[in-house]
């Protein structure tokens, strides 16, 4: 199994990165790994930390009143999973279940927003790209949302 600072280091949600910041995230990580079928977190939970996914693919999915629960988007290797952790109340907007066997680098929420009040530089890094992720995942719900209520009527 590779290092966890080889693997961050070549995930494209952190690429061009400061050394300095690089170093930080590496010492709030750790290994993670899903079977098929499992949950990663659950909506409403509560959400501390995130993932970088090395392998394997993810479901996001909603609660949809009256017809359960709908995939939203799928996600894959070099995606980011879970932005929650950085907005109070830091609860799970979407479920995460695991497609297909993964590997993952997780974050520690709690020791990032510490490592964030210490390094402004470094909040401003993570919040720019968090931003992009918000953004995607926002425009797949929207256009997920679109497809039910087209297919209801």
């Amino acid at each position: 199994m590779e290092n966890i600072e080889s693997i961050v280091a070549r995930q494209p949600f952190l690429r061009g990165i400061k050394p300095e910041h690089f170093h930080i995230l590496d010492k709030c990580a750790s290994f993670a790994q899903f079977k098929p079928e499992e949950v990663i977190f659950s909506e409403g939970g509560q959400a501390d930390r995130f993932y970088l996914i090395n392998t394997g693919l993810v479901s996001l999915e909603t609660r949809i009143p009256g017809q359960g629960l709908q995939t939203l988007q799928t996600i894959g290797p070099g995606d980011a999973l879970g932005w929650s952790w950085m907005f109070e109340p830091h609860r799970w907007h979407f479920t995460a279940r695991a497609l297909e066997n993964g590997e993952f680098v997780s974050f520690d929420a709690k020791q990032l927003h510490e490592q964030i009040e210490a390094n402004h530089e470094l909040g401003y890094e993570l919040w720019k790209r968090f931003a992009r992720v918000v953004l995607q995942r926002l425009q797949a719900t929207r256009r997920q949302l679109l497809d039910v209520n087209r297919a209801s009527h």
